[in-house]
Parts: C-alpha cells; structure tokens; sequence
C-alpha cells in the first residue's frame, strides 16, 4: 500500500505522520507543495499537522490554493483516501472537503497536552479498528482547534454517522464536542488530535496504532 504525505512550509509533523504510515506497513512518498501531480499509484494522502505558511491570512487557507491541493481534491473526488490531522484538518476544511471551520480556542490560549478522545464510530476504514464508544488517549496541540458548524451541519453529521471522535473532556470549546469528522463517502478524515503522536511507546503510549493499522487492512487488496 502506498502512502503520500504533503509537505508545506511550516509543516512540522510530516516525518511524524510518515513513520506511523510506514511502521503500518505502508510505502510512504513525501511530496512537496509545489508538486502539482501525487505519485502514481497511491491509496492514501496524509496532510499533516503544523503551521502551513506560517498560518498566515487563515489557518489553512493558503495551503488549500497551494499547487498540490488540486492534485489532492482530484483524488478525493476520485475516491481516493485522505486524512488530515490538526493543520491538516483546517486545510481540509479551507478547501470544502470537509464541512466546517476549525475556530481559534474558546479559552484562547494554544494547548499541547493529552487528552480523552472517544471513538463516535467503528464504520470507517478509519476507525473500524476501535468499538464504537472506546476511549482513547491522544496528544493535541493547537490554537484553532474549535470545531465550528452550523445546527444544520451538526445534525446531519451526527444522524449519517460522520462525527469519528469527540472530546470526552472538550478542550478547546468544539461545537457538540467535535473533534474529527468523515466525509460523505467516509474516505476522508479530518482530525485535531494527534494519532501519530500516539503510535510508539516511546512516545507515551499507542492509542493511535490502531487508526494506521485499520487502515492498512483495509486498503490491501484481498
């Protein structure tokens, strides 16, 4: 299985991202945000966390009009899978691939720390290898994390089965405690928290082993 993971200026968890891809057994390429085509052949693009172009002008807003991008969108539409994690998650916002908007924190102030994360479904190749209702342990570290959408939004995710975790201790003020969300098709992920982060004993612990792992499985030919 082959992986893609985007690299902007001012992404900081790329190499991050990509070890958890490879430590699941995927082949990862790293590609570059002037790039405009994906390698060929890949399953899934992984956009990563930090600070994309400094965050200037929006968090995410600069990236989801980079070069990459639209190779990136063709690919969702194509049925490809995608998972963007924190700065990630707002790029996949910025570009209408997810709906929503990722607020600056209620308490506005930046939060690195562990927090609760609890598994709103198992109907994913994202999270089929967690039970619904699981409890997790994932690092997040961000200052726009808030999750924002209308009531109309909010209810349609929740009665399709969209919402893949909320915070069972919300940190940063998340409408409906909202901290990931599927796409329609539930081939693109968007995420705060930090599964990889969560993937190495080494790093405290291996809540987010499984999310790689599912994935992997799920996306090998039978």
């Amino acid at each position: 299985m082959k992986a893609a993971v985007l690299v902007f200026p001012g992404s900081n968890c790329d190499r991050d991202l990509g070890v958890a891809f490879e430590q699941a057994g995927f082949d990862v390429s790293m590609v570059w945000h002037k790039d405009t085509e994906l390698p060929s052949g890949i399953d899934i693009v992984g956009v990563p966390g930090g600070f994309s172009y400094g965050d200037y002008l929006r968090c995410g807003a600069i990236a989801a009009n980079s070069p990459i991008t639209q190779s990136l969108k063709t690919h969702a539409d194509r049925g490809g899978y995608v998972i963007g994690i924190c700065n990630g998650f707002q790029i996949l916002t910025e570009t209408g691939m997810l709906p929503g908007a990722l607020l600056q924190n209620a308490g506005l102030k930046y939060i690195c720390k562990t927090v609760g994360l609890k598994v709103e479904t198992s109907q994913s190749s994202f999270t089929e290898g967690y039970n619904a209702g699981d409890t997790l342990e994932i690092p997040i570290a961000h200052h726009e994390g808030n999750y924002f959408a209308d009531d109309e939004v909010i209810s349609r995710l929740q009665g399709e089965d969209r919402v893949a975790f909320t915070y069972t201790d919300n940190p940063n003020g998340a409408k409906a405690d909202i901290a990931g969300v599927l796409s329609e098709n539930r081939r693109v992920l968007g995420m705060m928290p930090h599964p990889e982060r969560a993937a190495d004993i080494g790093h405290g612990g291996t809540d987010g082993t499984a999310l790689f792992r599912a994935l992997q499985g799920a996306l090998t030919p039978a």
